[in-house]
């Protein structure tokens, strides 16, 4: 069963940068796309950004890009959010997710972490 565990959330300031991390376990990490979502409060979860399971294939939101950076670390199993440049309607809580394909996850994960807090102050 595949596990995906986010840390590096916290407190940033506007304009300053932030990474983010997914540990996933479970499976063959090369075989997923890795992806990441986020979601105010009172807010629907939104679409971040995605990378797919070679590496080849990058997605962004149109709010993040140019900002925001996803990666993937085959030696570590892990997905990263350098977030740089934040702003305060950045803060959210952010979900790393994860699925067989980048369309596959924009769509509807297969799996979910739990979840990490990001809080942008002006």
């Amino acid at each position: 069963q595949v596990q995906l565990v986010e840390s590096g959330g916290g407190l940033v300031q506007a304009g300053g940068s932030l990474r983010l991390a997914c540990a996933f376990s479970g499976s063959t990490f090369g075989l997923y796309a890795m992806g990441w979502f986020r979601q105010a409060p009172g807010e629907q979860r939104e679409f971040v950004a995605a990378v797919s399971g070679s590496g080849g294939t990058i997605t962004y939101a149109d709010s993040v890009k140019g900002r925001f950076t996803i990666s993937r670390d085959g030696s570590k199993n892990t997905a990263y959010l350098q977030m740089n440049s934040p702003k305060p309607e950045d803060t959210a809580s952010y979900y790393c997710a994860a699925d067989y394909s980048t369309i596959q996850l924009r769509e509807d994960p297969r799996y979910w972490g739990r979840g990490t807090q990001v809080t942008v102050s002006a």
